[in-house]
């Protein structure tokens, strides 16, 4: 029988000994020069294949480093059909590199449209158009946008990351909205605690995992014992200001429960004044990003017992 996304994910974890994930956000004003033409801004179908190579290229640098990584499907959307073609090839790859894929893309839609949004994304190849492991859904329909979801991974051992506490600034303006039980997103926490409860996986955690930002280190600390069946996705580490030392409450005693992404900080790690030397070798920049990044989060947090239970 294939194993629970959660058990998959923390396998692969331990595998990698690390945490982290890296988001693939391309952006074509941001990409290597050797990946620029000069018609790459007017033509979708030249810059989705840059976007292509260069995503592609990513992971073959981090594909021994990290256990995931995270497309967000906004940047290729907005490139029309060849950026969803790039899209579909960059989500291949992954796979076949052995990489777990979160599809980033926040869907969120009631009845038989968030069924067909769970189709469409959580499956493999055999039963799922896209052939992702995971998903990012956006639970502010109500519990009802959630349920086909839920029951997706249910059916085909995937698994969704929901939005429960974000690191944009402008997210308190909803999340924080004071309820009789405390702020709106206690309440999405614990509703989503109770859904990933009723499917642990050998570790003791659900695939039905939450949406938690690095720039709340209070928070982390707090939801971490309110939810102790739920596998946080933690962005907000690098360019979002929070430090790997904000990462700390996001974990239990083991260095599990949590995994972090970073984006940015590392895909476009060459733009950096510690990695300027390397701006010739854009892949070996992000490599050494990626490494870097692996040893802070090991040293300020408990996932530097992953290290420790390998070795």
């Amino acid at each position: 029988m294939p194993s629970p996304f959660s058990d998959r994910l923390i396998d692969a974890v331990r595998k990698k000994q690390t945490p982290l994930v890296v988001g693939l956000d391309p952006r074509l004003d941001r990409l290597p020069s050797q990946l620029r033409t000069s018609n790459s801004g007017r033509d979708p179908a030249t810059a989705a294949d840059a976007f292509e190579k260069f995503c592609c290229g990513i992971i073959d640098v981090v594909e021994c480093q990290v256990a995931a990584v995270k497309p967000q499907a906004a940047f290729f959307e907005m490139l029309g059909p060849p950026g969803m073609s790039a899209l579909f090839r960059v989500v291949q790859h992954a796979r076949a590199k052995g990489l777990i894929v979160i599809m980033d893309a926040k869907r969120g839609d009631i009845g038989s449209t968030a069924e067909a949004y769970a189709q469409a994304y959580l499956g493999d190849e055999d039963n799922s158009a896209w052939a992702c492991d995971c998903l990012t859904v956006n639970p502010y329909l109500g519990d009802d946008s959630l349920q086909p979801f839920v029951d997706r991974c249910q059916q085909v051992d995937c698994g969704i990351f929901v939005l429960v506490r974000t690191s944009n600034p402008g997210g308190s303006m909803i999340q924080e909205t004071e309820t009789r039980d405390g702020p709106l997103f206690y309440t999405v926490a614990d509703h989503v605690q109770q859904l990933s409860a009723r499917l642990p996986g050998r570790n003791g955690y659900g695939s039905i995992g939450a949406v938690i930002g690095a720039t709340h280190p209070e928070q982390l600390s707090n939801l971490r014992s309110r939810m102790p069946n739920t596998i946080f996705l933690v962005p907000g580490i690098g360019a979002q200001g929070a430090t790997a030392k904000d990462l700390a409450g996001a974990f239990d005693s083991n260095g599990l429960g949590a995994i972090i992404n970073s984006s940015r900080a590392i895909i476009f790690a060459w733009e950096r004044d510690e990695y300027s030397g390397l701006a010739d070798d854009w892949q070996r920049a992000v490599e050494a990003a990626a490494e870097d990044t692996i040893a802070d989060i090991a040293a300020e947090t408990s996932a530097g017992k992953l290290l420790q239970s390998e070795s």
